[in-house]
């Protein structure tokens, strides 16, 4: 098996699918996977054209698809440069998540799991709700109570029970696993985006994608960050890449947060000592309002080792770099945007090409 606690090392389970270590309650996470150009098989659907990289997945498994992935990457000027938007927004759901929940509710289905629960802001419930559909899965989703409406609506039409939740991001969490049975007495599964590994290589074929398209590694990607999965996901496929001698070296990677919750901008920025004043405010960004991303210190060693850096926007210029895209025909949410706004910030000191990753659609917004 090749996930992993890791804190204690001890390999997953053969059976169930629980979302911590049983052993200890460490974080899990899969072990580095190799790509293989001469396996990439375009017969299959979508994303599932790299499926040799998903090491999780028992490969007999049907896959659990909507048509996944392969986005296309669209070219428009912005700040005197021409820069390709990687159109995440039009995956299934409307989000990028499609490319994990696809991932995850395969690998569920594969573990005779029936029922399971999610706590998302919005768009990961969106998206395991429709997987969930898929697979025949009951799913009950916990969202925030101020979540926007169109993707509450969009979690119920799928037929998943939605758990809205008054407070913070933090809180919905909290709810979901106080109302968890101990494990071993019911056969519902935490399907976590943030805790689940199996994920992780679903968004690492965004980068693929992209050295595809392109032809060649970017000279830079940016990319909302809440929990960090895609940020973590795209930077590891990159990484696949350059040991298969496809690419010389990774993109300049730049994570983008809201001022309102910017933990991982903070620390990089002051030390994690100041992680004590991060606070969870309201931000338009509602889909990067998370305080304390569970994989953060895999993305803080990728600023460590230089791969990496950490921006964040403030709350005024989100509309209006929403509306900026809109003027370039991309209609995206506003975590989306907060992309466009921070590559005002560093656009002067990026390599072409700039990749920004548009993850959310418009239609998920109200306002």
């Amino acid at each position: 098996m090749t996930i992993a606690c890791t804190n204690c090392r001890r390999p997953y389970p053969v059976q169930g699918a629980p979302h911590r270590c049983p052993q200890c309650g460490g974080l899990l996470d899969v072990a580095p996977w190799e790509f293989d150009l001469a396996q990439v098989d375009t017969s299959q659907p979508g994303l599932w054209r790299y499926r040799h990289t998903f090491t999780a997945i028992d490969p007999h498994q049907a896959p659990v698809t909507l048509g996944e992935g392969l986005t296309p990457l669209l070219w428009a000027e912005a700040f005197g440069r021409q820069v390709a938007f990687k159109a995440e927004h039009l995956n299934p759901t409307g989000s990028f998540k499609d490319r994990g929940s696809a991932l995850i509710a395969t690998f569920l289905q594969g573990r005779g799991i029936l029922q399971a629960v999610e706590d998302s802001s919005g768009n990961a419930g969106a998206s395991f709700a429709a997987y969930a559909a898929r697979a025949g899965m009951q799913a009950h989703i916990y969202v925030p109570e101020a979540a926007s409406g169109p993707k509450r609506g969009q979690i119920e039409n799928y037929g998943a029970h939605i758990h809205p939740i008054p407070g913070t991001r933090a809180d919905v969490t909290s709810a979901l696993e106080r109302d968890l049975r101990p494990p071993g007495s019911n056969p519902v599964a935490y399907a976590s985006h943030a805790a689940l590994p199996v994920n992780l290589p679903g968004y690492a074929t965004a980068a693929y994608e992209i050295y595809e398209q392109l032809g060649s590694a970017p000279g830079a990607v940016l990319c909302p960050v809440g929990q960090g999965g895609l940020f973590l996901g795209m930077y590891r496929g990159f990484d696949a890449l350059r040991r298969a001698g496809l690419i010389e070296r990774i993109p300049r990677m730049v994570g983008v947060q809201a001022v309102a919750c910017a933990p991982l901008w903070t620390m990089t920025s002051l030390g994690y000592q100041a992680m004590g004043f991060v606070v969870e405010r309201p931000t338009l960004a509602e889909g990067v309002r998370v305080r304390s991303p569970l994989r953060a210190q895999a993305l803080l060693q990728m600023a460590e080792q230089g791969t990496a850096e950490f921006v964040a926007v403030e709350e005024t210029e989100i509309l209006p770099a929403r509306d900026e895209l809109l003027q370039r025909g991309l209609y995206v949410e506003p975590t989306s945007a907060i992309a466009f706004a921070a590559l005002k910030q560093v656009i002067a000191r990026l390599p072409d090409p700039v990749v920004v990753v548009l993850t959310g659609s418009g239609g998920k917004f109200e306002g």
